[in-house]
């Protein structure tokens, strides 16, 4: 019985970037990233039948504690106010399409001081799998465990086109043994993020090491005890990193352990009120891609 775990954020920039912005509610307020939520979240649900399912949330995009670790950790996303920077027409979407996702029954978490991506790591090492992690954020493949049978619902290519990754995937795709994608995030850094990396040590080099040890301390042991395995070059860059080295593991990785409530995360047989249900689709206008769910769910309309 399958887990999804839905990026919420991440879903809805893909909706809002993605379905056209003429998609308005009756009083003319844009709709089109809560419909294509919507519209994405019936398909994945048709596709891949989970019994289990969690929307998860940003309890803080930039925590504190990565802030203290790395303090321009996202910088380059604030905004002069200090808050995301985000579309006008964007922010406004996102209380009604929680309002309406609750009402569904379809259920929400998000935890003070950890970011969506935490909260996915966490369940996803606390609850059984199978589990599907939907998202267009590559940081998630350092998840995919084929054990657990945990892989990402990757939507870069769109919902029609998106890949299911696993460790076989994460190798094709860059070259790398698959469960040392967290590695190779770590030394290529995030310029999306503000992750500088291992500066001077682009993607391929970063698999280059990543093909040669499993973790970074084993690759900073390396480069203090000058192993022939490391160009000259190389070991000079990660010594002159040596600071960032320490603290990438906590900043990059996922956190495992967030504080997770007691909660039902099972997907609701029958709506507790279609009448509230009905009211926000013809408030807002959300016609059929709220009907699309309600069949996807299995309920009778």
């Amino acid at each position: 019985m399958t887990l999804m775990l839905l990026d919420s954020a991440s879903l809805w920039y893909r909706a809002y970037f993605g379905m056209p912005d003429t998609l308005v509610s009756p009083s003319g307020q844009p709709v089109n990233a809560i419909r294509g939520y919507l519209d994405m979240t019936s398909r994945l649900i048709t596709k891949y039948q989970p019994d289990r399912l969690v929307a998860c949330l940003e309890g803080d995009w930039r925590p504190s504690w990565r802030i203290e670790l790395f303090p321009d950790y996202k910088l380059n996303r604030v905004d002069e106010a200090g808050e995301e920077d985000e579309p006008d027409t964007l922010s406004p979407q996102i209380p009604i399409l929680l309002d309406v996702l609750d009402a569904l029954g379809l259920p929400l978490l998000g935890v003070d001081d950890y970011e969506a991506d935490d909260l996915i790591a966490t369940f996803s090492v606390k609850q059984s799998g199978p589990t599907r992690i939907v998202t267009g954020d590559r940081d998630l493949f350092q998840l995919v465990d084929d054990k657990r049978d945990v892989k990402v619902v990757y939507l870069a290519k769109g919902i029609s086109n998106h890949d299911l990754v696993d460790l076989d995937w994460i190798q094709k795709k860059y070259q790398i043994p698959g469960n040392r994608y967290a590695l190779f995030a770590m030394i290529r850094g995030d310029s999306s993020d503000g992750l500088p990396g291992i500066k001077g040590i682009g993607e391929k080099g970063a698999a280059n090491i990543a093909n040669l040890f499993s973790n970074l301390p084993e690759v900073v042991n390396a480069a203090k005890n000058d192993d022939e395995r490391l160009s000259a070059n190389i070991k000079k860059k990660i010594l002159e990193a040596l600071d960032y080295a320490r603290i990438a593991p906590k900043l990059v990785g996922c956190a495992l352990d967030v504080p997770i409530p007691q909660m039902n995360i099972s997907l609701p047989s029958k709506p507790q009120s279609m009448k509230k249900i009905r009211d926000l689709q013809q408030e807002f206008g959300l016609g059929a891609s709220i009907d699309r769910i309600i069949s996807a769910l299995g309920w009778q309309q």
